[in-house]
């Protein structure tokens, strides 16, 4: 008997599978899949990936460029109380990466907070991911609540974020955060996590679940160990403490997948379709009684004008210069939106680069090979290149995937 080419199998493999889903088409090649791997190729029928729409990935469907500073403080979020006047000021900024994930449990510590000297009439400074979610759930706990903000979504840099379930990102440096501070990040995560889920079925889907797929040149546990090891900074890593709250991520086998990549992960994660969530929030927040007013402060003492003893200050990033707190350190994070394909459920992260379909457009991010890059830069303005340079890094890919098709 002649020896078994284990090699020549999996690319043999790897090739019908290609042609299984469509070949380049799968990903945006010309033309869509419409068939499923066959579960030979190494994962149960139950199991097997499902067809892949393409992403139609061309400069000129790009329609916006958005930036967003992420307000990270190496000792992780600020969620302390201090008497300014005769107000009592509860802190909750500085959420890095993480406002949106960890939003439900941090807001519940603040309302606490503001709720346990007896005050039922609440002020909350910020219309962000935290400022209307720690409203909403001091308005459910029976407060008289007013938002007072320069904006509201979808001008609030809140709505720039990728909205995607990452409580950990960029939350803390493992050097700085204190003892009892992942305890604390446990507590807001879970409180979060359980609270997302009762928005999951909504029409339209504020919160859904959606496949991502990792790409590495590499075996995983060693890309994630280079990373650890390229992360000069030292952020904060919790995710251990709450693995069993998403799937555990699933190496999946040559031939079972389209993409022309050594290593392919598959994880499942929940997402923020930010554009109908933030209404969401906003509707019941307005239904319920609660009252927002335009207005933007230049300094703590101007909250004396407030009739509120009680004030939750939400204000993100814009608290480095109201509250002048230098702690606060600029992530820059730049995204390009292409149209929406409503055919498109799922995401891909390759090269540092995240491609991730929402239902209010696709999200085309560079990120880098860690999550050092855009640390430190205040820059606002839109940068047409890094986006284009985004989308290259696809189209390396894609253009791969033809040769290997043939």
């Amino acid at each position: 008997m002649e020896p078994v080419d284990r090699g020549a199998l999996e690319r043999r493999g790897f090739l019908r599978a290609l042609a299984a889903v469509g070949g380049a088409g799968a990903l945006g090649l010309g033309g869509c899949a419409t068939a499923r791997p066959a579960a030979t190729a190494g994962l149960p029928f139950f199991d097997a990936v499902p067809p892949l729409a393409p992403f139609r990935l061309h400069a000129d469907r790009i329609f916006k460029i958005t930036v967003c500073l992420r307000p990270f403080r190496a000792q992780g979020p600020r969620l302390d109380t201090e008497q300014v006047g005769d107000k009592l000021v509860v802190h909750n900024y500085g959420h890095g990466g993480s406002g949106w994930s960890l939003s439900w449990g941090s807001g519940e510590i603040a309302v606490q907070k503001a709720l346990a000297g007896g005050e039922r009439d609440i002020a909350v400074i910020g219309c962000g991911a935290l400022g209307l979610t720690a409203a909403l759930i001091a308005r459910r706990a029976g407060a008289n609540v007013t938002i007072y903000a320069r904006e509201r979504l979808p001008e609030a840099r809140s709505s720039r974020a990728t909205g995607t379930w990452s409580p950990d990102s960029r939350i803390a440096l493992a050097s700085a955060a204190a003892p009892d501070f992942p305890a604390l990040w446990e507590q807001m995560c879970r409180t979060s996590f359980r609270n997302f889920q009762t928005f999951l079925g909504l029409p339209g889907a504020p919160v859904e679940w959606t496949d991502r797929y990792s790409l590495t040149d590499i075996p995983p546990e060693e890309a994630r160990e280079r990373r650890r090891r390229e992360d000069t900074i030292g952020f904060a890593q919790y995710q251990t403490r709450v693995r069993d709250l998403t799937p555990r991520p699933q190496l999946l086998p040559p031939g079972s997948h389209p993409f022309p990549a050594p290593y392919v992960t598959r994880g499942t994660s929940p997402q923020f379709n930010i554009a109908l969530y933030g209404r969401v929030l906003m509707s019941e927040f307005l239904q319920a009684g609660g009252k927002i007013e335009m207005r933007e402060f230049h300094s703590p003492a101007e909250l004396s004008t407030l009739k509120q003893k009680v004030v939750i200050n939400c204000t993100g990033y814009g608290a480095r210069a109201l509250w002048r707190d230098e702690t606060i350190t600029p992530v820059r994070g730049q995204i390009a939106w292409l149209i929406p394909q409503p055919e498109i459920n799922y995401g891909i992260q390759y090269r540092g680069v995240t491609l991730l379909s929402r239902r209010d457009g696709i999200v085309l991010q560079q990120g880098g090979q860690t999550e050092a890059w855009g640390y430190g830069d205040a820059n606002e303005a839109p940068d047409r290149a890094e986006a284009e340079g985004a989308l290259a890094v696809y189209a390396d890919l894609y253009s791969r995937m033809r040769t290997a098709r043939g």
